[in-house]
């Protein structure tokens, strides 16, 4: 009788200490249902494509992009792929994941993001370590920037056929009216353009195109992008449905709440799964 009265207590206490802990971050579903984590993986291992949606800083996000990699490459053959390089420097990430350069001169070579190191470098150092491609899939910023600032696609037109091969195919399709490109819009409010949402335009468009070309038979694709790149089915997304609607994808995306036990109105909708995570947790920069 004693020893059930001290396991009772023991049980109870690890219950109180249960309850008295705060997560860092809640995942749900796009209809704001919690989910649990092997629940997640084992939807996002069923497809063919995941578009992994960030907050740029998110130090849960970035944590999450390698534990969900670990573990779908234990069930699926990966091929990874990021916003964060630009498809011009593709020879370079090839140099260093075959070992031909160091990190020093992958660093020198590349464009790389100033958080490259913290945020990046794990998921591309896994790729290495496991013999898994990596594909750099955005637009060399320098073209998204002769878009906005040089007349829209037509400005495209003047690129060597060296330089279009590192964009998606043009003419580029485009509709200005989906939601976000409008949203874009109404943000800038007289600062904005169409050219500007044009050029937000060919870095969904090369992303996309990337990552179909890329994509090989039972495989699985994971694509780490900014979450408003994929946000409520569009961006990536619908520019891969143009180009193959018979592939199945899954995305995901990053909000930060003060009450986390919750999902707010305004993020219901914004992806297959949501997550949610505190606002008081530490940005990467």
């Amino acid at each position: 009788m004693k020893k059930i009265s001290i396991l009772l207590i023991a049980v109870l206490g690890l219950l109180v200490s249960m309850g008295k802990h705060k997560p860092a971050y809640i995942l749900y579903n796009k209809n704001g249902k919690k989910v649990s984590y092997s629940k997640m993986i084992k939807d996002l291992g069923s497809n063919d494509v995941v578009l992994f949606g960030e907050l740029h800083n998110s130090a849960i996000a970035h944590w999450l992009q390698l534990e969900v990699t670990k573990d779908l490459s234990e069930k699926r053959d990966l091929v990874l792929g990021a916003e964060m390089i630009e498809a011009d420097n593709q020879d370079e990430l090839n140099d260093y994941l075959a070992g031909r350069v160091d990190q020093k001169a992958f660093d020198t070579l590349a464009r790389l993001w100033s958080n490259y190191a913290t945020d990046y470098a794990p998921l591309v150092d896994f790729a290495k370590e496991n013999q898994i491609n990596f594909i750099a899939t955005n637009v060399p910023r320098r073209y998204a920037r002769l878009v906005h600032k040089n007349g829209g696609f037509e400005a495209l037109e003047s690129l060597t056929e060296e330089e279009k091969s590192w964009i998606a195919p043009l003419p580029i399709a485009f509709d200005a009216e989906l939601p976000e490109y409008k949203k874009i819009l109404e943000m800038m409010g007289e600062h904005g353009s169409v050219d500007l949402v044009k050029a937000q335009a060919v870095k969904d468009a090369t992303m996309a195109y990337f990552i179909d070309k890329n994509h090989t038979d039972g495989s699985l694709f994971i694509h780490y992008n900014g979450a408003f790149h994929s946000n409520y089915f569009e961006g990536i997304l619908w520019y891969l449905q143009q180009l193959n609607s018979t592939k199945k994808y899954v995305t995901t995306s990053t909000v930060q709440q003060e009450d986390i036990s919750k999902l707010s109105s305004d993020n219901k909708g914004k992806a297959d799964y949501i997550i949610c995570v505190d606002e008081d947790v530490t940005g990467t920069y």
